[in-house]
């Protein structure tokens, strides 16, 4: 597992902006980003040790979550060749191996595109195929038109890798007018020194960081209120 380091001075001061004690009743959605087989598989191109660890907490939040009657959504991390929903083509150069193998892998239809087996993803789930590292810039608009439809006012962030996709869709989140919550043990990086970076950066300016403990008592507190 990671080692958080999440200073109580970063904490005290983003309070300020970010310090949600309860779950949005009735408009709290879990967004679980990108635990597809290409970060979290063993011998994978970007898997990783700490995006294993992070599965077990993110299925029992996932699950807390549909106890309470709240939407959980799955996205998947996809690139496409053609536009509008291809990046700009300067961004991937595919004359380097590792970088054809990942968007070769990226592909809808390829087994790294996939979510992750230990996923325990039910049939009342949302999966969404995101374009871009932010899920709320993505040109297809799965997310946020999911978001409004469900009547969302707060989200609750999982997934991986935290420094990049989690914490774009985050502060996108936060800049949209979302409360957001990221679990910092149900969120992954490549390093401890990438994970508690972003983490720091989202606990000042844009989201409220908590344990996954803490999220799943808000849920149950949620349920009997």
């Amino acid at each position: 597992m990671h080692q958080i380091d999440l200073p109580a001075w970063a904490v005290a001061r983003g309070a300020a902006l970010n310090g949600f004690e309860a779950l949005e009743e009735g408009a709290t959605a879990l967004v679980n980003i990108d635990m597809q087989n290409i970060f979290v598989g063993e011998g994978e191109i970007f898997g990783n040790l700490y995006a294993r660890d992070i599965v077990g907490a993110v299925n029992a939040l996932a699950a807390a979550m549909r106890a309470i009657g709240a939407p959980v959504i799955w996205t998947r991390q996809t690139h496409a060749f053609a536009p509008p929903l291809a990046p700009a083509t300067w961004q991937y150069d595919l004359a380097r191996p590792e970088v054809r193998a990942a968007v070769e892998a990226l592909q809808v239809g390829a087994a790294g595109h996939e979510l992750y087996p230990a996923m325990e993803v039910t049939a009342g789930d949302i999966v969404i195929d995101k374009y871009r590292y932010g899920a709320l810039s993505c040109p297809a608009g799965a997310l946020a038109a999911s978001l409004r439809s469900l009547r969302t006012k707060m989200i609750v962030l999982t997934g991986t890798l935290t420094n990049v996709c989690c914490e774009t869709t985050a502060r996108e989140a936060y800049m949209a007018g979302y409360k957001v919550i990221v679990v910092a043990d149900a969120t992954a990086a490549a390093s401890d020194t990438e994970h508690n970076a972003a983490l720091l950066n989202l606990r000042l300016n844009f989201a409220d960081v908590r344990w996954a403990s803490e999220v799943t008592a808000m849920a149950r507190s949620d349920h009997q209120a």
